[in-house]
């Protein structure tokens, strides 16, 4: 498909991570605004195909991709994978937007957190954002978007998620220097940053109502979040409305300890 082609077919997000909870929403959010959705699963497939035949439903297309981000050394035959699948599904050589959502939690305290705990963090995090969406640069289309996803904890502090916190303020960092250096390709590059929302996600932590209602009382909206809280502003982050915006964090915790 030519340039010009490409440039009129309808958007298409590649979406780690996007066989539940926060992934599912961006996936379906964005399907609603008529972009078509590659997302990846580790080993929840089952789930990751229904997210997909909702996406269907919507009249969009999708494709479902195996994908282990905490294993860097499989980054390249995957970007080779997402090559294929652009070319048979959409006989497209480009994707548009990049949404590096995969992750996974883990709590300790800073005294009794092991390095395989901290290495496990970090490969997830940091080096997935990093490697992953080095091995895709080439498959990103100029005046494309890339989201990272971070955490409201790296402005406020819990207890027992430093490992964690570490880990997602590189990628703060790193989104910056992303948006900096990738700018001459027009590509928008920003982060945004949830707070506590009520999925499965760290063994499904925020579904404990003692844990909500210590939340709410410094909540400013008074709720806790569900994945739609964020799926919607991800769906608006990656509109053509805000293609001047980059290398921005952006917070979603509904006015957590402001």
């Amino acid at each position: 498909m030519s340039k010009t082609s490409e440039s009129t077919a309808a958007p298409i997000a590649l979406i780690t991570g996007g066989s539940r909870g926060l992934g599912k929403s961006m996936a379906l959010h964005l399907a609603d605004r008529g972009v078509d959705v590659m997302l990846t699963y580790h080993t929840q497939e089952a789930e990751a195909r229904d997210v997909a035949a909702s996406i269907e439903a919507k009249g969009r297309k999708a494709a479902v991709l195996q994908l282990d981000v905490g294993k860097a050394g499989g980054f390249a035959a995957f970007a080779a994978e997402v090559k294929s699948v652009l070319g048979r599904v959409w006989r497209r050589e480009r994707f548009d937007c990049l949404v590096n959502n995969a992750g996974s939690g883990g709590a300790a305290p800073f005294a009794d957190t092991t390095e395989e705990q901290f290495d496990a963090l970090l490969n997830v995090h940091v080096k997935a954002t990093f490697f992953l969406s080095q091995q895709l640069l080439a498959l990103i289309a100029d005046g494309g978007r890339i989201l990272n996803v971070s955490t409201g904890l790296t402005r406020y502090t819990v207890p027992g998620l430093s490992a964690y916190a570490l880990m997602k303020g590189g990628i703060e960092v790193l989104t910056r220097y992303m948006a900096a250096e990738l700018g001459p390709r027009g590509i928008s590059v920003n982060v945004i940053a949830p707070g506590g929302i009520e999925t499965d996600f760290g063994g499904g932590v925020m579904r404990d109502a003692e844990l909500q209602k210590a939340v709410i009382a410094e909540t400013s909206l008074g709720r806790i979040g569900v994945p739609d809280d964020i799926g919607g502003v991800v769906a608006s982050l990656l509109s053509p409305e805000t293609r001047w915006l980059t290398g921005q964090r952006i917070e979603v915790t509904g006015g957590y300890k402001l």
